[in-house]
């Protein structure tokens, strides 16, 4: 089956230009979250999963000590550059949720991590189920900031300061329109949830900061602005806890729907 050519959210592509930025500030996942998706997928020898959205490699990484073949698709340029420099045995293709470039029932599982948010959720359901096997599964992981300590809130009120980016991705409310577009394709979401409290220096934070979407589309100009505010608060933070290293709280959710 032909599919249609890779539409990718204007938003979307300002990671070309962040994608070494987001290679050296994203932080990885707990080892506790990624165990528990792997044992719900059935993630083993022999079994296939599709990454969408799979960015540098970031999530990759975490599945592949699973053993099951992993196919990533990503469709910015900047991101599968640094993808295929980093995971050069791994396959990652140009395409996008709502035309994966693979055939139907190529895959046993298919995860998005920190993507799902991108994109257009009735189609991209329809193209899941394409190309899961009958009884597949669907794994979504998010690493939501939490706000429970002052540092967190610090750097959170400069978000928000920025603008209010994520309002305006396709699937900003992609839990309600999962539910509305799942139909006949897929069952009901379940989640759990982990505690993550990566550690970062100054300029890791500057970097993941700088890979957020709603800082990554201003001006240059204002991209050093921020970068400074970010700088300073890091800084203060490791001068108060008399420590190189600072830990920004997260809350990583997993979700799994199974394939109807």
């Amino acid at each position: 089956m032909r599919r249609p050519a890779p539409r990718v959210p204007r938003a979307a592509r300002v990671f070309d230009h962040v994608a070494e930025s987001y290679e050296r500030g994203r932080p990885d996942y707990p080892r506790a979250a990624v165990g528990y998706l792997a044992r719900e997928l059935g993630l083993h020898r022999g079994r296939t999963v599709v990454e969408l959205g799979s960015g540098t490699g970031k999530f990759t990484r975490a599945l592949l000590p699973s053993g099951a073949a992993v196919v990533a698709v990503e469709p910015t340029a900047g991101m599968r550059r640094v993808f295929a420099r980093e995971l050069p045995g791994t396959l990652v293709l140009d395409g996008t949720a709502e035309a994966i470039p693979l055939p139907d029932g190529f895959a046993d599982s298919v995860v998005a991590a920190e993507a799902f948010h991108w994109f257009r959720t009735g189609p991209a359901l329809r193209e899941i189920a394409r190309v899961l096997r009958p009884r597949g599964r669907l794994g979504l992981v998010f690493d939501e900031k939490s706000t429970s300590s002052r540092f967190s809130r610090r750097v959170s009120a400069v978000l928000t300061k920025v603008g209010g980016g994520a309002s305006r991705l396709p699937g900003f409310r992609w839990k309600v329109s999962f539910r509305r577009s799942r139909r006949r394709q897929f069952g009901r979401l379940t989640l759990r949830t982990f505690p993550h409290y990566p550690a970062m220096d100054a300029a890791t934070l500057v970097d993941c900061m700088l890979s957020v979407s709603r800082v990554a589309v201003l001006r240059p100009e204002r991209q050093k602005e921020v970068a400074h505010e970010f700088l300073r608060i890091a800084d203060e933070e490791e001068a108060t806890q008399r420590r190189s290293v600072v830990r920004l709280p997260y809350r990583t959710e997993v979700y799994i729907a199974r394939r109807a």
